[in-house]
């Protein structure tokens, strides 16, 4: 296996009471096909109704970066907005492989 150096991202989100079943909606419908997206994983908390936990594995930080000017990734972001009380824990990863994650070559 070659030097790999992917990017991760797990981060926790709080919904505004009652919104999480929408936010969630909208962030997966906002992700499918992104270019250099390894994987996107969006979990509810289960001690926590409004926290939504996202998990994302991206080829490079590079990747991630330029997702966030797609016109997908844009709508999802300022439909969401609204629906977001606040953000918590936030970690950065760097992911070298697991099941569903294949090494490029």
């Amino acid at each position: 296996m070659g030097a790999v150096s992917m990017y991760g991202l797990i981060g926790k989100m709080h919904a505004v009471s009652g919104a999480r079943d929408e936010l969630i909606g909208i962030l997966i419908e906002g992700v499918s096909g992104l270019p250099g997206c390894l994987s996107y994983v969006v979990a509810q908390d289960p001690e926590d109704a409004d926290a939504i936990w996202v998990t994302e594995v991206w080829v490079s930080e590079d990747d991630h970066r330029a997702s966030l000017s797609l016109p997908s990734v844009r709508d999802a972001i300022a439909r969401g907005r609204p629906l977001i009380e606040g953000f918590g824990e936030r970690f950065v990863t760097r992911p070298v492989g697991g099941s569903g994650l294949a090494a490029e070559d």
